[in-house]
Parts: structure tokens; C-alpha cells; sequence
């Protein structure tokens, strides 16, 4: 991963990763998923603020706007990702997560259809522990046969395929997408290529 720097380790690279992951998400099953790993690896934060604790009525009547904004806020969550407060840092990694997406966009759909689906069907039928190789397997499978990416550092080529099985994986199962995180953030940390 020399073309991605430090990223494949740490804070950053789950950062990215969740980036990635939350463009256009589907399904509201999905997206539940995501606020919640966000949370539990304290990458995202709530931007509504504090909520209320009265959500009573205001003497003439009417429902508070605070009460209007608490209500809402359970309907659909706000929050964003916690990028470094450094801002060229902050900016550099939404430019990497960026450069991923126009990656990921770039490969063919039937080509990542296919490794999708290869991907689910392998994980199905195996453990979590196995999870990683089926993962490295379908992204080798395909780098082999080639994405007519060749003039892109393929270091990110990579990254961008395995974020892109990763996601079409889970918005059709989005009960994975904790364990294929992490399968993922092991596999980068563990082995700097693939």
C-alpha cells in the first residue's frame, strides 16, 4: 500500500473505509448498520446536539421546536464523520476516499457483479475466520483477468475493488457488515499489499 502511505493503518484507514461505504447507501437496513459501526469505533459523532428532555408543549400550544427536532432525529439520524481536525489532513483523506469512489466507479459493473455475488456466495458457506481469504481470492480472481485500470497505481485499484465487494456484499446482507469491516481492516493492517 506504499502508494496509500500510512492509511492501511489505524483510525485513518477506518475512516476512509466508512467513507467509502456511506456513499449512496441503499437500503435503510444498511444505513442503520453503518451509523452504528460508525458509533462503535467512534468515527462519527451526532451533529443534532444534546436532545431535549422536556418535549412538552410551549404556552400557546404548539409542540417546542426542540421537540419537533428530537422527533425528527429519531426518524432518520444525523451525523458525520469525525475527520481529523487538522484540515489538510481532513482534506487528504476525503480526496483519497474520493479517489476510491471514482476507482470503484471506473470498473466494469459486470465484472464486480459477478465478484460480488462469488463473494456473498463463498462467505455464506464458511466462517468469519475464512472470510479474509474468500475476500483476497475474489480481489485476486479479478485483478487477474484485469479491470482496464492499468493506468491507475493499482495499490488503490485494489483497495477500491475490495471496498466495492465489500459494500455490494452488505447492502444485500447488511447483518455482515461489522465482521467484513473488520475482515477488512485486519487485511490491510496484517499485510500492507495484496
Amino acid at each position: 500500500m506504499d502508494d496509500l502511505g500510512d492509511l492501511a493503518s489505524g483510525h485513518n484507514f477506518a475512516l476512509v473505509i466508512l467513507s467509502f461505504l456511506q456513499a449512496d447507501c441503499g437500503t435503510s437496513e444498511y444505513r442503520k448498520e453503518l451509523l452504528s459501526l460508525g458509533k462503535d469505533f467512534n468515527l462519527t459523532r451526532d451533529i443534532n446536539g444534546p436532545r431535549p428532555d422536556d418535549g412538552g408543549l410551549e404556552t400557546d400550544g404548539h409542540l417546542s421546536s426542540s421537540s419537533i427536532t428530537a422527533a425528527l432525529c429519531d426518524i432518520e439520524p444525523s451525523v458525520e464523520l469525525q475527520w481529523p481536525r487538522n484540515r489538510a489532513e481532513a482534506a487528504d483523506l476525503r480526496q483519497i476516499a474520493e479517489g476510491l469512489r471514482e476507482i470503484a466507479d471506473q470498473l466494469e459493473h459486470n465484472v464486480v457483479a459477478e465478484a460480488t455475488q462469488n463473494l456473498s456466495r463463498n462467505i455464506s458457506a464458511s466462517p468469519s475466520e475464512q472470510w479474509k481469504d474468500h475476500l483476497r481470492w475474489e480481489v485476486d480472481r479479478v485483478m487477474r483477468r484485469g479491470v482496464g485500470l492499468e493506468h491507475l497505481p493499482q495499490e488503490r485499484v485494489i483497495v477500491a475493488l475490495t471496498l466495492t465487494l465489500v459494500k455490494g456484499v452488505c447492502e444485500r446482507a447488511p447483518r455482515l457488515l461489522r465482521n467484513l469491516f473488520d475482515t477488512v481492516l485486519q487485511r490491510f493492517s496484517l499485510a500492507r499489499a495484496w
